[in-house]
């Protein structure tokens, strides 16, 4: 098997988003596809698979292929079961194809050749093997096994799950991957991590996860500008290897641009003085030799200009400059309050489903954050992690137990699914205008300082061409950004961050967590991102896994 894309490029109606992708993958490769959020990484596993196709360029594909998407629709009337059938038909077919050959096959006419040629292919993807791999894939990766559920009962981590399952089960020879850690907990973290290394084909995977990086890949391809245009290839496996040779790379690219602009500043100082000199030769004071003079000013001139021409051929463009996160001042108190007092007080809290059954019961538990505090809240997946950040931040009510909150407090939330909608009219909306919009409710309710407000541009996590596009233009990862922004928008006081990394890039989440650290504001931050929590180990930590 091989995957091998030769110079694609691909873009949208005035818009580039891919250009110079060069990548080989054979049985054995595990490459990881790094980049800013809107760097065309989902949109590279789409060429790679066939869903799309470049402007430019090709794509060669040898073997089955499986990709696995950020996100799975729930088309009506679909189940669990009708998933997990469609998925396994082909390996259930070539089950039976061999069984019925094996039963007809004539030892004495019959053609071995063939039959070997079957026994081959079900051997080596373990064909009547399918179906106890995707229920143990089910199992380990914590998704629902109940065959009858319908699709669009289970939220997007539940989907998600059914679906990794059911590819890893597959057993293609390809497996693209998006994002697979986001939905994951400990457990699946763990199972997938040895699929992936035990995969006798090759992957190729879109991750921010820095710990996956540091345990699968054999290799980064990197999608952020660079000096010469195209991604880079880093072969050097580890995060921390990565990392390192693109800061030295970016510091080369910027030193080389410094000394490009400074040779500019000379060449222009050098051009406008020889034309000074051609201008002045007009006007020469007597006995001045005027034509000796303007032979020389136009000798310098010449001089002068090819100078110019040839650093104009040699130059680098300039760098375009990283999104770098610029995260605001948030406050720790207001005026008058007593810095002793929580922001949010919750006991015993218990919330039920609309349905009677229980989310989350945490009788004789007390969460109290006081201004500046901090929380890691961690867990295996169906511990109610999100359910308990609902009822911490007042947007799931109590069935039982107490909530109580500062007068005034500000309170900025990220929840797991996205703010912004793929339809209706908030996704036609460009994010200027969103983020106005969600300023003059915060403003209606009372939530909103005018004079606290935090500008959607400075922040450094969209520029300002995307915040002029409609939000249902943007990645999963810009939608993420964005509401990231809508979080910090009334500067808040206390930060309620559930999976925070999610869809984010590496580069963003590395600046995520130093700004967690170092804010003023209380944060609270419920995450399986295994890095994110080691760098917040001195942090207090709740397990509910332990409750």
């Amino acid at each position: 098997m091989h995957l091998v894309a030769s110079d694609l490029t691909f873009g949208y109606p005035g818009r580039p988003v891919l250009s110079g992708v060069d990548l080989r993958v054979s049985a054995g490769v595990r490459l990881g596809i790094v980049g800013e959020n809107g760097s065309g990484k989902s949109t590279l596993l789409h060429l790679l698979a066939g869903d799309l196709a470049p402007s430019s360029g090709e794509v060669r594909r040898s073997g089955s292929l499986a990709l696995v998407e950020q996100e799975l629709t729930a088309p009506a009337g679909r189940t669990v079961g009708d998933l997990v059938d469609d998925t396994l038909a082909g390996l259930r077919a070539l089950a039976a194809d061999l069984e019925a050959a094996a039963a007809a096959f004539d030892h004495d006419a019959g053609d071995l050749a063939e039959l070997s040629e079957l026994l081959s292919r079900a051997e080596a993807l373990a064909a009547w093997d399918a179906d106890r791999r995707v229920d143990e894939a089910l199992t380990r990766l914590g998704a629902v096994r109940d065959r009858d559920r319908m699709l669009a009962s289970l939220s997007v981590g539940q989907r998600y799950r059914v679906r990794l399952a059911c590819r890893l089960a597959e057993r293609a020879d390809l497996l693209l991957l998006d994002e697979p850690t986001n939905h994951l907990d400990d457990s699946g973290l763990g199972y997938l991590t040895e699929a992936v290394l035990a995969w006798h084909g090759g992957v190729v995977l879109v991750t921010h996860d820095r710990e996956l990086i540091d345990d699968v890949v054999t290799g980064v391809y990197d999608l952020d500008p660079s000096m010469n245009g195209v991604p880079v290839l880093y072969g050097q496996p580890g995060y921390l290897s990565y990392r390192f040779a693109k800061n030295q790379a970016l510091q080369r690219w910027k030193q080389r641009y410094r000394s490009e602009q400074k040779r500019a500043a000379e060449l222009a100082f050098r051009l406008d003085r020889s034309y000074e000199g051609l201008s002045d030769e007009w006007r020469p004071p007597k006995g001045s030799q005027k034509h000796r003079r303007g032979t020389r000013a136009r000798i310098h001139v010449k001089a002068a200009d090819r100078l110019v021409e040839k650093l104009e051929a040699e130059a680098v463009d300039v760098p375009p400059p990283p999104l770098e996160l610029t995260f605001p001042d948030l406050p720790a108190l207001s005026p008058g309050w007593d810095p002793a007092d929580p922001l949010v007080d919750l006991r015993s809290p218990r919330v039920e489903a609309p349905d009677g059954g229980v989310r989350l019961d945490l009788p004789g538990t007390r969460l109290a954050v006081p201004p500046s505090g901090r929380l890691l809240i961690v867990g295996p997946n169906g511990t109610g992690k999100s359910t308990l950040l609902g009822a911490f931040a007042g947007t799931l009510p109590l069935a039982r137990g107490t909530r109580t909150s500062r007068d005034g407090m500000r309170i900025g939330v990220v929840g797991q699914e996205g703010r912004v909608p793929d339809g209706g009219p908030a996704a036609g909306r460009s994010g200027f205008d969103a983020y106005a919009a969600e300023a003059l409710v915060l403003l209606e309710r009372g939530e909103l300082d005018p004079d606290h407000l935090v500008p959607v541009a400075a922040l450094g996590l969209l520029t300002e061409d995307e915040l002029d596009r409609p939000l249902a233009e943007l990645s999963v990862g810009q939608r993420r950004r964005f509401d990231l922004a809508l979080a910090l928008l009334h500067a808040p006081h206390l930060l309620v961050l559930d999976e925070p990394t999610n869809h984010l890039s590496v580069d963003l989440v590395d600046a995520l967590t130093l700004a967690f650290e170092r804010t003023s504001a209380a944060v609270v931050v419920a995450t399986h991102d295994r890095r994110m929590r080691s760098d917040l180990a001195a942090w207090p930590v709740l397990d509910l896994g332990d409750a």
